[in-house]
């Protein structure tokens, strides 16, 4: 009988280790909600009339700033490099599909130079982005 009333006296200190818990849940789907927002680089898209297709699941975005800067999936490339991965995902997927997104100020010079390297890999389906104009 002793054990029992001993069990029903009231607690000396509180017990924080479900609250920390919650707390680091918490911080967690902070952490990974913040970072899944960020996607690929902003750049303006030029405008067109013509409808855009939907993409394909297994499909490789290439982007270009107004500055020049070349991004393979968001991730900063200089050509060789754009080659030499894009020359992998081809070996691996041979109808790769690619999309390219330049920013409208973006120099046609390097435009080409993508498309060039793709050329070259054998990549026939590339789409390029555009925003659908008004009117």
């Amino acid at each position: 009988m002793a054990d029992i009333k001993e069990d029903n006296q009231p607690y000396d200190e509180i017990n924080i280790t479900p609250m920390l818990d919650l707390a680091y849940v918490l911080l967690v789907i902070f952490i990974i909600m913040t970072t899944a927002s960020v996607q690929g680089v902003k750049v303006e898209i030029p405008e067109t009339k013509a409808t855009g297709n939907l993409a394909k699941p297994d499909i490789r975005g290439i982007t270009i700033t107004g500055e020049g800067d070349v991004y393979l999936d968001a991730y900063p490339v200089d050509l060789g490099t754009l080659e030499q991965r894009l020359g992998e995902y081809k070996a691996n997927n041979p109808e790769l599909p690619v999309v390219l997104k330049g920013d409208a100020a973006a120099h046609y010079e390097k435009v080409s130079a993508v498309l060039e390297i793709c050329k070259k890999l054998g990549i026939t389906e590339v789409g390029l982005v555009t925003k659908k104009a008004e009117g």
